[in-house]
């Protein structure tokens, strides 16, 4: 990689750590890549889709004229893997929060979970969770959260392309999930537990492909950074 690549476009798959935000990990590869090759200080990078920190995986990182690619790079489909917790609700419908809410779970069966999982196949109706950076009259609807301040939130259309229960070991069922541009997973986790007539929150996620991007070909924010210092 060179000075000249990186002002051209390049694309950067990174797998974000947990309790990283997307914006650290930009950050991080921003000042190593300008440090490194002496870059403008306003040099263009930005990421393709951000990951919440709870979340790990694939984040792409885009610079110089490829950051013109970044809203095609985020309208393609993404898959996820991770785990919902059922009998319990949070505000958030993750662990930001503590639970504010249990329900009963004995009755929940892998048949029922298989049963349940169809009706959130194909384009669905989503509310995006209360704890989100879409913005409402002007604020971001995590800062109304916040504040105490209840807000009326549209639902909107989404695709969930696939939805695969991949382990059963009740409370945690964990699932493989390909959806279109603008899903909720943790919208998804509340709902699901809703549909099992019990309650559910997301209690790990894993953002594993964009498109023909996968994480396994991604490095850590600490691994590219050495691997920059042992070039040249």
């Amino acid at each position: 990689m060179t000075k000249e690549d990186i002002l051209n476009g390049q694309v950067v798959l990174i797998d974000k750590p947990l309790k990283w935000s997307s914006f650290q990990a930009v950050n991080k590869l921003k000042y190593a890549l300008k440090n490194h090759f002496d870059l403008p200080k306003k040099f263009k990078i930005g990421h393709a889709g951000t990951l919440d920190p709870l979340a790990t995986g694939l984040l792409i990182i885009c610079t110089g004229k490829f950051t013109k690619s970044i809203s095609e790079i985020q309208a393609q489909t993404k898959e996820y893997t991770g785990t919902i917790t059922v009998g319990a609700t949070t505000p958030s419908y993750d662990l930001e929060t503590e639970v504010d809410a249990t329900f009963p779970s004995e009755h929940i069966t892998k048949i029922l979970i298989q049963e349940t999982v169809t009706q959130f196949l194909g384009e669905i109706d989503q509310k995006p969770p209360v704890f989100s950076a879409i913005k409402k009259d002007g604020k971001r609807l995590y800062e109304h959260a916040r504040a105490g301040e209840e807000v009326e939130i549209q639902s909107r259309k989404t695709t969930i392309y696939e939805f695969e229960i991949t382990r059963f070991a009740l409370p945690e069922i964990d699932f493989r999930v390909q959806c279109s541009k603008g899903t909720y997973i943790r919208s998804l986790a509340y709902d699901f537990g809703f549909a099992l007539n019990s309650g559910g929150h997301l209690t790990a996620l894993r953002r594993t492909k964009i498109g023909a991007y996968s994480v396994e070909n991604a490095l850590s924010p600490d691994d590219f950074v050495e691997n920059l210092n042992h070039e040249n």
